[in-house]
């Protein structure tokens, strides 16, 4: 069967509500036929709707990367909330019967092909006469024009929902946090709802994380919930700063393309590997080696998330890998497992950002972990604890960056103090271990490592993070990597 993936349904739908619609309409058996071609370039189903007749539903696998949906049910959207329905059933794995392709969708295809064809003449001027160069020209300028219109119209629509974010942030911090009880949440609640319609997938997720924050304050009185919740805030607001400045300047410029930045994807933009490659964020021959593997739900977005730490072993660069699993579709979405071994990567990209980069890559070869890896990644960690803690201080201060920072430390010893662990470097550098916020626990599995040879004169992979309540910088122990093997306190 055909691959697709959540975020490429969600990049192919008119909005976030249409996609909403085409899930609830797979998990809730709307279809009453399902077929596919033999050579599963196509898929056809037939979904029942408000109609007096069923409709037909089709997905057009011709070109694996862009998929072609069809319908006829009388929506202008494009595709229509059946054709995402469609796509989930084939992301589900449901079962699908063998059909033929019809001879309309045959011939549907013969003619992309000639025009296809004609435009690739009309780039080279090849069996073209002049008019019809000027023709296929035309053509193309018009083609350009509109998507840059449709673009165009996206950025303004997403300018209208940032002023109405900015707006409620003014407000929140003029009457104070306290204010967000009873009612008041509820309202919140609905316009982070709002902000999808927005094509605003980050500040809604952020506003809805304030709005639990406050909720689980308003339950318990903890202060740590309080905190919490002005941190949301505070990234709530540089997100919607940044990001009303960055839109106007490029409505201003007429620039309406992808740009190498974060706040792209935090706008709702979904990245294609083609896309991240043209950016020149290929990775070409890439030897990637898994260092630790952890799951944690974020219930501001209502998903768990799978993250994998990846060492480069050429450079020692630490990058992750994030696999996004929404409630409402666990059972379609599978878990990635933990990997030991090596990646062989012919090319894999990284994604816009600072800090650890989030790669990803279509296929690789795994192969076991060999000594000589081990060596490579020991001789590139860190050394100086001050010069990894000023970096991580620079760059968590960050209120955009993600909360941990990965890094590789040498170290001479870990030891017990107090209640908990501390690492020494063999300058005479300490810093406290503990779990970051989030985080799954692992500092406390320090002392169920049954050598204590696994504590002395190692490599510590771990993660940077400020701890609020104690307002000092940590790190939290992920895995020890020795001469031998690498022992996994997360995995």
């Amino acid at each position: 069967m055909q691959q697709v993936t959540e975020q490429q349904i969600q990049s192919m739908a008119p909005n976030a509500a249409a996609a909403a619609n085409g899930r609830k309409i797979s998990q809730k058996g709307g279809f009453v036929r399902l077929e596919r071609s033999a050579d599963d370039t196509f898929y056809l189903g037939e979904c029942t709707g408000s109609g007096k007749n069923n409709y037909i539903t089709t997905v057009d696998f011709m070109e694996p990367g862009n998929p072609v949906c069809r319908c006829s049910c009388p929506s202008r959207q494009f595709p229509c909330k059946h054709g995402l329905a469609l796509l989930y059933e084939i992301l589900a794995g449901k079962n699908f019967g063998i059909c033929e392709i019809p001879e309309d969708i045959l011939k549907k295809r013969e003619k992309k092909q000639a025009r296809e064809a004609k435009n690739a003449a009309a780039q080279t001027g090849d069996g073209l006469t002049v008019e019809d160069g000027e023709a296929a020209a035309k053509k193309k300028a018009s083609a350009a024009k509109s998507a840059k219109a449709a673009k165009t119209k996206k950025l303004k629509k997403q300018l209208e929902g940032l002023e109405l974010a900015d707006r409620l942030i003014r407000d929140l911090v003029r009457a104070g946090l306290g204010t967000m009880g009873g009612t008041a949440l509820k309202n919140y609640e609905q316009l982070a709802k709002q902000l999808g319609d927005y094509y605003l997938p980050g500040p809604q997720r952020l506003l809805n994380g304030l709005v639990l924050e406050i909720a689980a304050f308003q339950k318990d009185g903890r202060e740590e919930h309080y905190e919490a919740a002005i941190a949301v805030l505070e990234k709530f607001r540089a997100l919607v700063k940044k990001s009303q400045q960055y839109l106007s300047e490029k409505l201003e410029q007429g620039n309406v393309e992808q740009d190498d930045t974060a706040l792209y994807e935090e706008l709702g933009g979904v990245w294609k590997l083609s896309e991240l490659e043209a950016l020149g964020k290929g990775m070409a021959d890439a030897r990637l080696m898994q260092l630790s593997f952890w799951v944690n739900y974020d219930a501001a977005r209502k998903e768990y998330i799978d993250t994998g730490c990846w060492a480069d072993l050429a450079s020692g660069e630490l990058y992750v890998t994030r696999n996004y699993r929404p409630v409402k579709a666990l059972k379609y979405v599978k878990q990635e497992d933990t990997v030991f071994g090596v990646a062989e990567v012919p090319m894999a990209v990284c994604y816009p950002g600072e800090g650890n980069l989030r790669v990803r890559w279509d296929g690789a070869g795994i192969r076991p972990v060999e000594k000589e890896d081990l060596q490579k990644l020991r001789s590139l960690a860190g050394t100086s604890l001050a010069a990894e803690a000023k970096a991580a201080k620079n760059l968590l201060k960050n209120a955009l960056a993600d909360p941990v920072y990965l890094r590789l430390i040498s170290f001479a010893r870990i030891g017990k103090t107090g209640d908990g662990f501390a690492l020494e470097t063999e300058g005479g550098e300490t810093i406290a271990l503990g779990d970051a916020p989030g985080m799954e626990p692992s500092a406390d599995r320090l002392a169920l490592l049954p050598e204590e040879g696994f504590l002395r004169q190692q490599v510590l992979l771990g993660a940077f993070y400020y701890d609020g309540g104690a307002r000092r910088l940590k790190m939290q122990p992920l895995s020890i990597i020795t001469g031998e093997d690498v022992v996994r306190l997360l995995y």
